[in-house]
């Protein structure tokens, strides 16, 4: 074997794999090292995929040309759309996977993507010549040359596991962590810190009194998260709920004192938005109860998954709590919860391509850049893995904008804000969420991707057609003209409003009451358009014709809003300032602009601590 490349991935985790593939499937000659090749993928938390905005960025991922939704479409054994009583920007894909297809899914697309080979090793040196890396060494001795590397170890730097006041190292349960390669990095002056996650108990199935539990179904309705995926084939599962008392609550605070939360043990951020049960009974001690949810990690095992419920501490303080919820009073568990420590780097030190500022040709996605969720991972490693291939090749970089993805949201967060804790979307996080909606992904992302020679020529014919239909539709509704005495009787059983003159059809798809779907028998011209539209995921186009004609207004004012800011995006600033000197800026945004040094103004409004008089002051030295 000869051991030069063009891209190196290190870490086969959900970043790792979307970024090995987006640069081996561009043209370069990309390996892939990772630890174990039977933990490609692995599902280190929660063997499920999506959830609120972490759903978006899937659908994201996979109108770039990625693969995470295709190979969760394909292992999946629950799916459900949350948030579907909300407006179409909050409705959220969420797909619990069967955790062990779930890698064999992902290795058997590596190993037949052309120019991408993987190797079983760990990287221990980064190799730095002038600057600009070139290559990277591992624990056998092994030198690797590339012309970029992609840091994408999730929590094996450094990584050190806590139950109680046991402590091991180690990256993931019965897995070792990774040693030398933080220092070999931080060494070039680039800052790291330590986070920490964790994770549940996992029980056997055997042991559960489902009766005593209320079910969660699944929906299994045409929607998915690829746009060109079948539909899903594994048995579909329930999960079921239940809940902690305050029985529960007194054993775990009897363990308090030997918590690593809680004695000293651990000093690191973990994640507040999924915070451990004994955090929770502590932050809100009069709360009576925790709502937890039980989850298949597979088609066929009896190993459950107990979401709510993570925790590090001591074995016995686990168990105990958890026989005092009636369901799980005979609980046999395969194994417990637990903590872990790791390694980050700080983002800001990142550009919005995910490479560094201070050593060229070096990218960083996923947890290692203090981010948490598999989705947040994927979306940095398909970006890192376009951009290091376009450093090898030439190109312009390919950035997304706020407006244009919760990806461009997420890297644009990581880079100007950096982090204090674990990293976590949320539809909240996006101003121009309208536009971010997961149905139109495909719309926003794909023809971007096909320039760039990722996405198929198959998701761009996909996308094309689908404008084709839902322009056809729009127009057709936009000029038919309803008569009352033909739609009234209609309107009445829909229970909306008759008409008291004639209108467009447009103006009945607008009211909440009224869809394609049951107005359609009523109007034969447009029964018959629809008929017509003989089209692959018909549905799923019909639903976002819908959701276009019913949110217009909405769109449109969000898209201006969207454009006007993008004025301030293009004025831009990096390399034309001497912060230091700049008296008439506050202190802390001169310190804040000299550490972020960002590309453009509209940049530097975001950076935490930067004032709109701050924005106006470098305005008007502009105008200078």
């Amino acid at each position: 074997m000869e051991f030069t490349y063009d891209v190196i991935v290190i870490g086969a985790g959900h970043a790792g794999c979307e970024a090995a593939a987006a640069a081996a499937n561009l043209g370069s000659k990309t390996c892939l090292i990772t630890m174990d090749m039977n933990k490609i993928g692995q599902m280190s938390c929660n063997p499920a995929v999506g959830g609120i905005a972490k759903g978006q960025i899937v659908r994201e991922i996979d109108a770039l040309g990625g693969y995470m939704g295709l190979v969760t479409d394909r292992t999946a054994i629950q799916f459900r759309m949350l948030n579907r009583s909300k407006g179409p920007a909050m409705w959220s894909p969420r797909a619990q996977c069967d955790r062990g297809k779930f890698i064999w899914a992902w290795r058997e697309i590596l190993e037949h993507i052309p120019n991408l080979h993987i190797w079983q090793d760990t990287v221990e040196e980064l190799i730095v010549d002038k600057g600009t890396v070139t290559g990277v060494t591992t624990c056998w001795g092994i030198t690797f040359h590339a012309k970029a590397v992609i840091l994408t170890a999730g929590t094996f730097l450094n990584g050190l596991m806590h139950i109680g006041r046991k402590m091991l190292p180690g990256g993931r349960c019965a897995e070792p962590a990774s040693y030398h390669l933080t220092e070999s990095i931080t060494r070039h002056g680039i800052t790291a810190g330590r986070m920490k996650t964790g994770t549940p108990v996992r029980i056997d199935a055997r042991s559960v009194d489902f009766s005593l539990m209320e079910t969660q179904d699944g929906e299994n309705d045409f929607h998915r998260f690829s746009f060109i995926s079948e539909p899903r084939k594994l048995k579909q599962l329930q999960c079921w709920t239940c809940f902690t008392n305050e029985e529960v609550h007194n054993v775990l605070r009897s363990g308090l004192a030997d918590s690593p939360l809680f004695n000293g043990q651990i000093t690191s951020i973990g994640p507040r938005y999924c915070p451990s049960i004994e955090t929770k009974i502590v932050t809100f001690p009069d709360k009576p109860q925790h709502q937890l949810f039980l989850e298949p990690e597979g088609e066929t095992t009896n190993e459950l998954y107990l979401n709510g419920f993570s925790s590090s501490l001591p074995i016995e303080i686990q168990f105990a709590a958890l026989k005092k919820i009636p369901c799980f009073r005979n609980i046999v568990a395969y194994r417990p919860g637990y903590a872990i420590e790791y390694d980050y780097f700080d983002p800001t030190q990142l550009k919005h391509t995910l490479e560094s500022k201070i050593i060229k040709n070096l990218f960083f996605a996923g947890q290692v850049n203090g981010t948490t969720g598999y989705e947040e991972a994927g979306g940095q490693g398909i970006i890192a893995g376009i951009n290091a291939h376009i450093n090898c090749e030439g190109g312009e970089p390919f950035i997304l904008k706020r407006d244009e993805a919760y990806i461009g949201v997420l890297i644009d967060d990581l880079v100007t804000k950096g982090v204090d804790e674990p990293y976590r979307m949320f539809t909240s996080r996006a101003e121009y969420r309208i536009l971010l909606r997961q149905d139109d992904a495909d719309m926003r992302l794909t023809e971007r991707s096909y320039h760039i020679g990722l996405a198929s020529r198959e998701r761009y014919d996909q996308v094309l057609m689908k404008r084709d239909v839902i322009n056809h539709i729009v127009d057709f509704a936009k000029t038919y003209s309803i008569k009352p005495d033909k739609i009234n009787p209609a309107l009445e059983q829909l229970k909306t409003t008759p008409l008291a003159q004639g209108c467009k059809l447009i103006e009945l798809l607008s009211r909440p009451q009224v869809t394609i779907e049951n107005i359609a028998p009523y109007i034969p011209a447009f029964a018959h358009l629809l008929n017509e539209t003989n089209v692959a995921y018909k549905e799923e186009i019909l639903e976002a014709a819908e959701v276009q004609i019913k949110y217009k207004g909405y769109i449109e004012r969000e898209r201006i809003i969207a454009d006007k800011i993008h004025r301030l995006e293009s004025i831009r600033i990096k390399g034309r300032f001497d912060y230091a000197n700049l008296q008439s800026l506050s202190t802390e945004a001169r310190q804040k602009l000299i550490k972020i040094d960002p590309e453009t103004l509209a940049q530097a409004s975001r950076i935490p601590g930067i004032s709109p008089s701050d924005i106006n002051v470098l305005l008007v030295l502009l105008g200078r």
